[in-house]
């Protein structure tokens, strides 16, 4: 069995530095990545870490997960509130997926309250700014 564990990131993410640091910090997607790689690495994990503003390409790399991976962590940022695409390819790629967000969701405006990739995924992970990646990878130990 596979012990690789995708990061999927999705739009806007190549801008966390720049973006909004009062909300998202002043650290980098590149950082973020440094970071889960060592967690990984600690955890006997594999990270195989992405990043793509094009919700067709994060549902391929949810399919190629499928064939390569024993798990996900997915922020599919604001696709988050929107894709019906990445619901169903989660639903239908049969390992486990943890949706991660750096800011609480549930604590900024109203549309980004609901997710609708919750419901496809094992849990979620928001309000822990970059550690949130973190505690994804170690719920992905725990489910694969």
């Amino acid at each position: 069995m596979s012990n690789t564990i995708f990061v999927l990131n999705g739009p806007n993410l190549n801008m966390l530095g720049k973006r909004e640091p009062g909300i998202y910090g002043g650290g980098t997607l590149a950082d973020i990545e440094a970071e889960c790689k060592a967690a990984g690495a600690e955890l006997g994990l594999a990270v195989d870490f992405r990043q793509s503003n094009h919700e067709g390409v994060l549902v391929d790399w949810l399919h190629e997960a499928s064939e390569k991976a024993a798990g996900v962590a997915i922020n599919a940022g604001a696709y988050t509130h929107t894709s019906v695409a990445l619901h169903d390819a989660i639903r239908a790629i049969g390992i486990p997926v943890v949706e991660v967000h750096i800011s609480n969701i549930h604590a900024r405006e109203q549309f980004r309250h609901k997710s609708m990739i919750a419901p496809a995924t094992k849990g979620m992970i928001c309000g822990f700014g970059p550690q949130s990646y973190i505690l994804a990878l170690h719920a992905l130990k725990t489910l694969t």
